[in-house]
């Protein structure tokens, strides 16, 4: 007699080339998949520990032809202590609440979003979106996701937010933006330090970054965050002091995730 799994296949398609959004003149490639139906959350969390993302009801990973500049990162919530920089980052923010809401867009998150986008990303696809563009980011998901907003404790005003999806072993923090004129406070940096420690009260080890590029100067920040791991050769492994501070050590290491 033959048994028939009931799982649904499910099946792997890799993107045309695009500009890479992070390095000038390389090309991207994407290894895609959907994530849908029952067991779309365990797949979810199955490749977020390959090294995938999720995009709407997407998990890609990029799969460049002769590129591996993108490594999966991932802080070791459970061990992780701010540095000097951090904690006055943590000290500037203070009377900043966060708070983790359903993923329902508001017009009041999108106008903060669009302030963001004009301000530091003006000339990239996102800054383009409308309210619907902006509301399927936000609710377009097949698993358990939330907006964390962080308001200032005095006025209610919305500061900033971070959509995050919740894993069996960690947070991923999917797409983060704040207010522009406030950038010297950094809240993109506090953000993640209230996700770092939302996971500790949680008991989940592992606040998940996405992609630390080591070229790339707006994906430096992702290393700051000690001790981390990276995803290389298959195997999640503590990130170096040496290989954060010379990235070139790592050419060669990394295989294609």
């Amino acid at each position: 007699m033959l048994h028939r799994s009931a799982r649904r296949p499910h099946f792997f398609y890799t993107t045309a080339p695009l500009p890479c959004p992070y390095l000038a003149g390389r090309m991207e490639r994407k290894i895609v998949t959907e994530l849908t139906g029952p067991e779309a959350e365990a797949l979810h969390d199955r490749l977020s520990r390959a090294g995938f993302r999720r995009s709407h009801n997407i998990a890609y990973s990029p799969v460049c032809p002769g590129c591996q500049a993108c490594i999966p990162i991932r802080i070791d919530a459970t061990r992780f202590v701010p540095d000097r920089t951090q904690r006055r980052i943590l000290r500037a923010n203070e009377t900043v609440a966060g708070e983790a809401t359903p993923a329902r867009a508001t017009a009041e998150q999108f106008a903060l979003f669009q302030r963001y986008q004009r301000a530091r990303h003006q000339d990239g696809d996102m800054a383009a979106m409308g309210f619907y563009d902006y509301r399927a980011m936000v609710e377009d998901t097949p698993i358990t996701t939330g907006l964390v907003e962080f308001r200032d404790g005095a006025t209610g005003q919305l500061l900033g937010a971070c959509l995050t999806d919740w894993l069996s072993d960690g947070l991923s923090a999917v797409y983060s933006f704040y207010e522009p004129s406030l950038e010297k406070r950094s809240l993109g940096t506090f953000a993640v330090l209230w996700l770092v420690r939302r996971a500790v009260e949680m008991g989940l080890p592992y606040v998940y970054l996405g992609y630390w590029v080591p070229q790339s100067r707006k994906m430096a920040y992702k290393a700051r965050f000690r001790p981390s791991e990276i995803l290389t050769g298959g195997a999640w492994r503590p990130l170096d002091e040496r290989a954060s501070a010379e990235p070139a050590m790592l050419t060669g290491v990394l295989s294609p995730q």
